[in-house]
This record gives structure tokens, sequence and C-alpha cells, in this order.
């Protein structure tokens, strides 16, 4: 089984010896580096790539959410600290948990089973795209990939067609029904002659218009009836 890297940064030497202690009585978990301040582990951790930090917010220089959000690449972060008041700001930081002194072991447990649910999440989420069906588009001279689960709809602009995905817009030189064709018929419809849409992004639609999650757009006379009927109305 792989082990979990970690760094403990706190200014309480005994707060470090009880995470360290906790650590040592978990297999899975190895801490690789403890440090009395941020600012000791500031070039630490752009040098090495650690899976868990334990991180001290009340630090004399800077505290523990300040240096947070100077990382570029932050390791995940369960925070350790006595203080409630800053529960709010922490969890925007999108952490894993917030432990107040003093931590209970079981409480630490929790912590520890909370970072692996959530790794766990992000290598199903990750498998599951890897598995996703794909189209390559010829953009600027190169083969672009585009997730066909990630794509919302299709715009028709003259000789050129914008794909928009959830995470960005992309435009291929071609019309749209012949790029139409490259999609699967039960997971994409045309509504119109300047628009086809991801049916899995349809939220609602009337006999005029459909809407994609707070995009408007116009469903065609001539395309009206067979988008009704995929829909049985």
């Amino acid at each position: 089984m792989r082990k979990i890297s970690c760094f403990i940064i706190d200014d309480e030497p005994p707060a470090i010896q009880l995470l360290n202690k906790y650590c040592s009585m978990v297999d899975q978990l190895e801490v690789v580096d403890t440090f009395g301040s941020a600012i000791q582990a500031f070039d630490k951790l752009n040098e090495t790539t650690i899976d868990l930090l334990f991180l001290d917010i009340q630090m004399p220089i800077i505290n523990g959410l300040a240096f947070l959000k100077s990382l570029q690449n932050p390791p995940s972060v369960i925070l350790t600290t006595a203080y409630r008041e800053y529960a709010v700001e922490a969890y925007d930081l999108d952490i894993i948990d917030y432990l107040l002194k003093p931590i209970p072991f079981d409480r630490f447990l929790k912590s520890i089973d909370r970072y692996k649910e959530k790794g766990k999440l992000s290598q199903d989420l990750n498998e599951k795209r890897e598995e996703s069906p794909f189209i390559f588009f010829n953009i600027n001279k190169k083969q672009h990939k585009v997730v066909i689960d990630d794509i919302t709809y299709l715009e028709s602009l003259k000789d050129y067609v914008r794909i928009h995905t959830l995470n960005e817009t992309l435009v291929v030189k071609g019309n749209l029904g012949s790029i139409f064709e490259k999609f699967p018929i039960d997971k994409f419809i045309r509504i119109h002659r300047s628009y086809a849409i991801a049916i899995r992004s349809l939220k609602s639609y009337n006999q005029k218009v459909v809407d994609l999650n707070g995009i408007t757009l116009p469903i065609g006379e001539s395309y009206k009836s067979a988008f009704m009927d995929r829909f049985k109305i």
C-alpha cells in the first residue's frame, strides 16, 4: 500500500509531537518533515511533492490561511487550530478538514478518512473521464481532443462551427451539418439551422426555446416537429 506523505507545520512543539504520534499510529501515514513556522516550510514545499499537509493557523509572521493562499499548487490540507472563527474562510480554500485543538485521536482518524474518500472520488472521476468517448478536431493545425460528454452545444458561424464545452469554447472549420454527423445521435439533437445541443445539457424547453442551464437557444420551425417527437410532446 502506498504511503501518504505528510508535512506538519505548527509553532507549538507539543502539537507537532502529538500529530507525529497520531501519524505513527496509522500505517499508511508517513511524516516526511516538520516545521515550526510556515516560512521554514515554504521552500521545502516548492521542492517536495507531498500528499497531505497538517497546518496550524495562528503562527508568527504569516498565519496558516495566508500561507495556504500563497501556495500555487498546495497539497491536500488539514488545518489544526484552537480557534473556531476561521472555519468559514478555511473551507473556502477547499481544505480536507478543520481540526480543533486539543485533537482527539478518533477525530484525527475521521480527518484521514475524509482525505482518503476525497482521493478516491477524484480517482474515480479521472478514471470515468479517461473512459469517456472523445473526438479529435483540427484546430490551428493541431488535433485537439474533445470529450463528448463535456460538450454542451454547437453553434454555426457560416464556414465555421463553435463548439461550446464545460471548460472552453473551440472554433472548428466546417459546416454544422457535416460536424454534427460525427456525434452520436442518442446524445445530440439539432434544434435549429444554427444550433445543435447535447441532450444531457438540456434543462427545460417550450415550443420556442430550450434552456441549457441559463443559456437560451431558439428552436427552428423546421426542427420543431422532430424535437418535440424526440421528447414525446
